[in-house]
């Protein structure tokens, strides 16, 4: 079984509670370090690997982002999957050449460009381009942005989600759903369905009772872990 069959396996059939649990590294020690924990994916996520490049969130150049995720992806026996935010601009075919050379079995894509909400059917189209380069070689995470850069309509959430499911996204991301919501959204939302741990907010089993089938953190550990070496650099002062 390839990683790309390995990664679409571990999302079937998940149990309530028990959902499909991946951390997100930003360099290649991280992944190390989740996947010696025993985790049997990672997903990488933008804003953690841009600062760890030294880049604002959304800042990173397309090269030095793909050959970030390429080190991750060498670094570790298990299949990760690369936030590639919106694409970069680059061609869907372009584009799953670029995921594929780096070595990873899926992507997030996102549904905004700067803050706003992209047409939501014209940002399927793209998704499904990316599906006929990708075929089954990728899993693709359509991130759903209503609730980070929208009006916060879960009505609305769950139409982008039908057409992007429809254009062969293999699963919806509404990042930054309020947890009331998540039983609405699982209900209107067909298929697997990923959703944000924050520190403030419920857990990971939890957020499977709700109905995630998929649980990512997105720069929250590299966040984590950058506030604990500050502690460890402050003691090291005189």
């Amino acid at each position: 079984m390839s990683k790309a069959e390995r990664f679409r396996a571990l999302h079937r059939g998940r149990a309530p509670g028990d959902p499909l649990v991946l951390p997100g590294p930003w360099d290649a020690a991280a992944a190390r370090v989740f996947a010696e924990a025993g985790f049997p994916a990672l997903a990488t996520p933008s804003a953690g690997v841009a600062a760890s490049l030294g880049y604002a969130d959304g800042a990173t150049p397309a090269d030095e982002m793909f050959a970030a995720v390429a080190r991750i992806a060498r670094a570790v026996d298990v299949p990760v999957s690369a936030d590639v935010e919106g694409g970069y601009g680059l061609a869907p075919g372009e584009l799953v050449e670029r995921l594929l050379e780096a070595g990873v079995v899926g992507c997030n894509l996102e549904d905004s460009d700067g803050g706003v909400l992209k047409d939501p059917h014209a940002h399927a189209e793209f998704l499904a381009g990316v599906r006929e380069a990708a075929g089954d070689r990728l899993f693709v995470n359509a991130r759903v942005d209503v609730f980070a850069h929208g009006d916060g309509d879960p009505e609305r959430a769950i139409e982008r989600a039908a057409l992007y499911r429809a254009a062969g996204a293999d699963c919806v991301y509404p990042i930054l759903a309020p947890a009331d919501l998540v039983p609405l959204l699982r209900s209107g939302i067909e298929g697997p369905l990923n959703l944000l741990c924050r520190a403030d907010g419920p857990s990971p089993a939890a957020l499977g009772e709700l109905g995630a089938t998929r649980v990512t953190f997105g720069p929250g550990l590299q966040r984590r872990a950058t506030a604990a070496l500050r502690e460890i650099a402050a003691g090291l002062l005189p």
